[in-house]
């Protein structure tokens, strides 16, 4: 199954622009004022209330103050919930994330009456500078058992591959670039650059610069089945590439992603889309700007079994 209805998503309590993560994710800046994390905090809930009011179940668990961890607020780098029963954990790029990674989170799970049969423990390459994080560097066709994976920092081709082979999806591997000042530079999180759902994809195809590696992509993709609905490089600029598709407890699909995103996309791309589900959008700004990431990054998928 592609797509969950329900969710993981960690609130915040002291968040912030991260530094450590600034030096390859070329979407954050750094806003000053003392609000940022109320202004963030407001944004989350609402957000929260939105998926709800579909009837998305939302597993919210409180951030810590200590460990300051600034970046809490996208648990989807850190750990994904497999329909085996499977909870993995993986190896961040900045240190000050490592310390996302709490037990206490996955027993929330459990005791929301989700089983867990395994910690599949990948963490450790991160202390010899190798790393795969999780749902933002990998993007899983779950129906198809294939994982797009754009090679950066963030995502080893090494490790991808190898997560790959164990937990059985087809890797297709490529790089994707954004452009910053008069440099192409490695997208941070395939990500932000693309989105899979049950019966489409939106990518920015822009993004990625080798001709052959961008001819496997959409070979890919079409022999799965679903239709290609394309972004430009300045929409995915806007978080238009950070999207996730989740559904309710009747089965009603939804895509999911910020204002920012919502309103760069042009009446066609919104109309493509609306063919297969219903659009939610939030008011993420304020943690879009000094977090660099967005509605998909918040969101941690659970598809754990049912105790």
């Amino acid at each position: 199954m592609q797509t969950t209805d329900t969710v993981l998503m960690i609130e915040p309590i002291a968040f912030g622009y991260n530094a450590e993560t600034a030096e390859n994710n070329y979407f954050q800046v750094e806003q000053k004022g003392a609000d940022i994390q109320s202004k963030a905090l407001a944004e989350f809930k609402i957000f929260v209330e939105k998926l709800r009011n579909k009837g998305v179940n939302v597993i919210t668990v409180k951030d810590t103050i200590d460990p300051h961890t600034p970046d809490s607020i996208f648990p989807n780098n850190w750990v994904s919930f497999h329909k085996d029963g499977k909870v993995v954990l993986y190896p961040m790029f900045a240190s000050n994330r490592r310390v996302e990674r709490r037990e206490d989170i996955i027993e929330t799970i459990k005791n929301q009456g989700f089983e867990v049969s395994e910690v599949d423990d990948w963490s450790l390459p991160e202390i010899q500078g190798h790393f795969l994080e999780g749902t933002g560097s990998m993007i899983f066709d779950h129906d198809n058992r294939v994982a797009y994976g754009s090679v950066s920092l963030r995502l080893d081709e090494n490790l991808f591959r190898e997560f790959c082979t164990k937990y059985r999806f087809t890797p297709v591997v490529f790089h994707s670039f954004q452009t910053v000042g008069e440099e192409r530079l490695p997208i941070y999180h395939t990500n932000v650059m693309m989105c899979v759902a049950d019966k489409f994809v939106v990518i920015c195809l822009d993004c990625i610069d080798s001709e052959l590696e961008r001819s496997k992509v959409i070979e890919t993709i079409k022999n799965s089945g679903k239709e290609i609905i394309e972004i430009s490089e300045e929409q995915m600029q806007q978080f238009a590439g950070n999207m996730l598709q989740v559904q309710n407890k009747e089965g009603e699909k939804y895509l999911v992603m910020s204002q920012t995103a919502y309103q760069s996309l042009n009446a066609e791309q919104i109309a493509n889309i609306e063919k297969y589900c219903e659009i939610i959008y939030s008011d993420l700004n304020t943690i879009e700007v000094n977090g660099g990431g967005s509605a998909r990054c918040m969101l941690a998928e659970v598809f754990l079994p049912k105790k």
